[in-house]
């Protein structure tokens, strides 16, 4: 089994944005910012629920995929970096999750 993580791939998603490759995806997404990142973002959702929803378990893991490598994308643009976001998980196990829901101002 492979020890390959989310640290892993932002490193990575990182590089390659750095890099300015033309044949690099993920220098074109940064080349366009903020809004094509986002948008491409919200697509592999839509597209990780419909697989969810069919029951499509391999087009599932695809999709998921997807949706965590330009999740980092979104995140690396924005100069947000994973290890806060999993610290604010952490932060939030510590109470159930109706009341984490709760406690959250604009719900």
């Amino acid at each position: 089994m492979s020890d390959f993580s989310l640290k892993d791939l932002e490193e990575i998603v990182a590089q390659r944005a750095r890099s300015g490759e033309a044949d690099s995806w993920t220098a074109k997404l940064f080349a366009k910012g903020m809004p094509k990142a986002a948008q491409k973002l919200g697509e592999e959702s839509v597209e990780t629920v419909i697989a969810a929803v069919r029951g499509d378990a391999k087009e599932l893991v695809s999709e998921s995929a997807d949706l965590l490598y330009h999740w980092l994308v979104v995140l690396t643009i924005a100069g947000v970096p994973v290890s806060d976001v999993m610290k604010e998980l952490e932060r939030r196990t510590g109470q159930s999750g109706v009341a984490e829901k709760a406690s959250r101002k604009n719900d």
